[in-house]
């Protein structure tokens, strides 16, 4: 990496503002100063120079379990391009495509009653997502705007407050907790892997629903993205923990509406343990980029596949 001294400094000036900015700052973020000479700038510098090589918009799939920290990275990776590279950059994540509660309130009477929460593939917009993608892609961009959903009330947002993108980006960061996730075979659906799916999916109706959607549309959403940073947690075990803590964050923001008790917390993750079990499986050895995260939730090593 070659950056000016002025450039280093404005990257680190930024840096440590942002990080002060976060309304709970979590062990990854501690070191702040080792973490962004021996993590941040490294992987800035392979997403600059392959969009250097490229000429293209690069799609970064920056993934990991719920709580691993997949937005605060997303921005300190914003900041290093644009401040030392002056790269534009978008940031989006999966979940804001989340169906609408309306939406997913007809799945649950049609498919299955464990649609109307949200998280898994099937509770998104998947064309929605899928034209985005493309169009910021495309030599023919078009200006378009990036729906934002609220957790705290559990609903998308009016399209007068979505992310408006008028000019096409050099990097788009594409982040979320199932970005990048492949499907099971099906003799692995067959056992229920905990409570939730063992009480309230016991045909696997809803669990195989999922995994259709995985291995069809969502196979041609994740084919979209250059890139793929995987965060990967020790155990699944560690995400309840990492889960409250966003919790946290989202109760200081959002005044009170709709935010889960720890029971309710620990019932939420079991929606997600399936494949967040199955991607630390299969992403250790197929993203470009694996950060491990320890029990204690700091960074502990990169390694590039």
């Amino acid at each position: 990496m070659h950056f000016s001294k002025q450039n280093f400094n404005k990257i680190k000036k930024k840096y440590f503002k942002f990080l002060k900015s976060q309304e709970v700052l979590s062990e990854p973020f501690r070191d702040k100063i080792g973490q962004l000479k021996n993590f941040y700038l490294p992987i800035s510098n392979e997403i600059k120079s392959k969009y250097f090589i490229n000429q293209k918009t690069q799609i970064i799939g920056l993934t990991g379990g719920q709580g691993t920290g997949k937005s605060t990275i997303s921005n300190i990776i914003k900041i290093i391009l644009k401040e030392g590279f002056n790269l534009s950059t978008v940031i989006f994540s999966i979940d804001d495509f989340y169906k609408t509660f309306k939406e997913r309130e007809k799945m649950a009477k049609k498919i299955h009653p464990l649609f109307l929460t949200r998280g898994v593939p099937g509770t998104h917009d998947d064309k929605l997502l899928f034209n985005c993608l493309k169009n910021l892609k495309s030599q023919n961009f078009k200006k378009f705007s990036i729906p934002v959903f609220d957790k705290s009330i559990d609903d998308r947002l009016p399209k007068n407050k979505w992310q408006k993108v008028t000019k096409k980006p050099e990097i788009v960061i594409f982040e979320g907790w199932c970005v990048g996730a492949t499907s099971q075979k099906k003799k692995d659906l067959l056992l229920p892997i905990n409570a939730l799916e063992k009480e309230k999916d016991k045909k696997g109706r809803w669990r195989k629903f999922v995994n259709k959607k995985l291995k069809t549309k969502y196979k041609k959403i994740f084919g979209q993205i250059d890139t793929t940073i995987f965060l990967k947690v020790p155990s699944f075990k560690h995400v309840y923990n990492w889960r409250l803590l966003q919790e946290k964050k989202l109760r200081m923001k959002s005044k009170g509406k709709k935010i889960m008790n720890d029971s309710q917390i620990k019932n939420f993750i079991m929606f997600y343990e399936r494949i967040t079990k199955n991607m630390i499986k299969v992403l250790n050895n197929k993203a470009e980029f694996v950060i491990k995260i320890d029990s204690k939730h700091k960074l502990k090593s990169i390694h590039k596949n």
